[in-house]
């Protein structure tokens, strides 16, 4: 069944607070929602939400039905960015409004097209679908943290998740940037690579903002 544009915004701030962020249910005044919103009451009609005073329940089907939003949404992030090129608020923006046009058959094309990331570009999981869960399944999953490569293992670097201005300067100066080919050397103390001609170290934390679209998956 479909919903509301307000309808499926009502669902993602509802699932991040319960899922993501581990509260039983969330306010009113936090989804920005009042307790006579029609895309609010359609909801509960549906049986996907539960409303008791002030707060809002998430109902299992409820749950699923968030997951799904959540999942577009953040897609629609990765597009934007590493498909379209598009930073920023102006990304954001886009991938709100874009979100709303996925169906699931079409989320599935692009999460593809991606090859499955796992994060979005803040660095949020993406909720896997069945198409990921297929390509895990026979080793065809693409995009993965420089800490899951194995020594030896060459790709492509897709894109970087760290917001830490620094932490992003330092993989620059590195000349760690989305296009460019990286070989993992050696994963202990540090992870050791080559891009370029150059060879550089980095701890585990750096090396999980990483992210890699393996040669075997092209």
């Amino acid at each position: 069944m479909g919903y509301t544009e307000r309808a499926e915004d009502i669902l993602e701030a509802l699932w991040i607070a319960v899922v993501e962020e581990g509260d039983n249910s969330a306010s009113l005044d936090n989804l920005d929602v009042d307790v006579q919103d029609p895309a609010l009451l359609d909801l509960e009609r549906q049986a996907l939400i539960e409303i008791k005073g002030e707060r809002v329940y998430l109902r299992s089907e409820g749950r699923r039905a968030g997951e799904r939003v959540v999942r577009r949404h953040r897609l629609a992030e990765r597009l934007m960015m590493d498909i379209l090129d598009l930073k920023g608020n102006n990304a954001n923006a886009k991938a709100c409004e874009f979100e709303h046009l996925l169906n699931e058959g079409v989320d599935t094309r692009i999460c593809t097209l991606l090859n499955h990331p796992a994060t979005c570009p803040h660095g949020r999981p993406i909720p896997p679908g069945e198409c990921c869960r297929n390509a895990r399944r026979s080793a065809e999953i693409g995009v993965v943290p420089l800490t899951e490569m194995k020594v030896g293992e060459e790709g492509e670097i897709a894109y970087l998740t760290t917001s830490d201005t620094k932490k992003m300067q330092k993989l620059m100066s590195l000349g760690v940037l989305p296009g460019n080919h990286i070989r993992l050397n050696r994963r202990f103390p540090s992870f050791i690579f080559h891009v370029g001609n150059s060879e550089f170290a980095v701890d585990e934390q750096l090396a999980k903002e990483i992210f890699i679209r393996s040669a075997h998956s092209e």
